[in-house]
Order: C-alpha cells, then structure tokens, then sequence
C-alpha cells in the first residue's frame, strides 16, 4: 500500500490533539455552522475534552474520524474534516468539511479534500464517498463538484434552519 500521506499541497490534515479544545471549543459553539452539524445547544469544555480523550478510536470501532485541517506552512488550524458512518463491508464512508471564515475561498478545501478522498481510497480501500449539502450552500456545492463528487439524489425539506425547512443534496464520489 506504501506510505499513507495527510500533506497536501496547502495543508496537513492530523489527528485532534488535547491543546485542540480551544479551537474545537469556538468552532462547535459558533451557531452559524449548528446547522452543518445538527447541533442545537452549545458545547461545554468539559464535554469537548472527554471527546478528545476518545477521539484516538480507530475508525473501525467509532464508525467516524476527525481530522484537523491545519496550513501547511504554519500548521494553524483551518478547520475540521470528517468522516463519518464508515462501513467498511459496503466499503463507503461519508464526508463532510467546515473551514473557520478567514480560510474559506483559498484553495485550502480543495486540498483537504483532495487528500483525505486519496487517503480514505487508499488507506481504508473504499469504493465511495458520500456528502450531504443543503441547498444553499452553494460553497460546498463548488467544492465537492470540483473534486469529482457527482450529485445523486435530493432529500426535500430535510432541514430546519430559522424556521424554513431546506433541501439537501446528496452527492457520491465513486473510486474509478
């Protein structure tokens, strides 16, 4: 299988850390991204801490991985990307990615992207991907287009955000 590489061209996805929970703290208690999240009340430090103590589970026992998508030249954090529902008879996880507001429309998603879809096919030998956007979300829409993700399917009002019920497209990038 060779060398698994988390280095992209503008980051470094890594594992969480303990000095994560500053960072983890602000980003999971920022309501604007609840609805990316289904989140519905805030997150406290002790909670996030007792999620980071377990946050070393192989992917095999916790069905999901988080990833911190750091810059590649200073190692700040951008962001988090996920993996989630992994299944691995089927062979197929989902993913999903939040970048922090000063990172976003800088390339920095298409490589975190880019790289985890090369690792998880190589690392983990998945035969898909799978991404649930809502509707407008037209950033992520972009996103995932252009590395490949096609759109599959539309669940109709499927989320509540400020009282209007949304769309989400589902979108699936099958390893060739």
């Amino acid at each position: 299988m060779g060398a698994i590489n988390l280095r992209g061209e503008k980051v470094v996805l890594r594992a969480l850390e303990p000095e994560d929970v500053a960072f983890l703290f602000s980003v999971e208690n920022t309501t604007d991204y609840w609805e990316l999240s289904n989140t519905q009340a805030p997150y406290s430090k002790h909670v996030l801490k007792q999620y980071l103590s377990n946050a070393h589970q192989d992917i095999y026992e916790a069905k999901q991985l988080r990833l911190v998508i750091t810059k590649a030249d200073t190692e700040d954090a951008l962001g988090f990307i996920d993996l989630f529902d992994f299944d691995p008879k089927n062979r197929r996880v989902g993913v999903g990615i939040l970048l922090i507001e000063g990172a976003r429309g800088k390339g920095f998603g298409a490589d975190a992207l880019d790289t985890l879809c090369n690792y998880v096919f190589d690392a983990y030998q998945v035969h898909q991907l799978f991404a649930n956007i809502t509707s407008g979300n037209t950033a992520s829409i972009t996103l995932f287009e252009n590395q490949g993700f096609k759109k599959i399917g539309v669940k109709k009002d499927w989320i509540i955000s400020e009282g209007n019920f949304k769309d989400e497209i589902v979108y699936q990038h099958i390893k060739e």
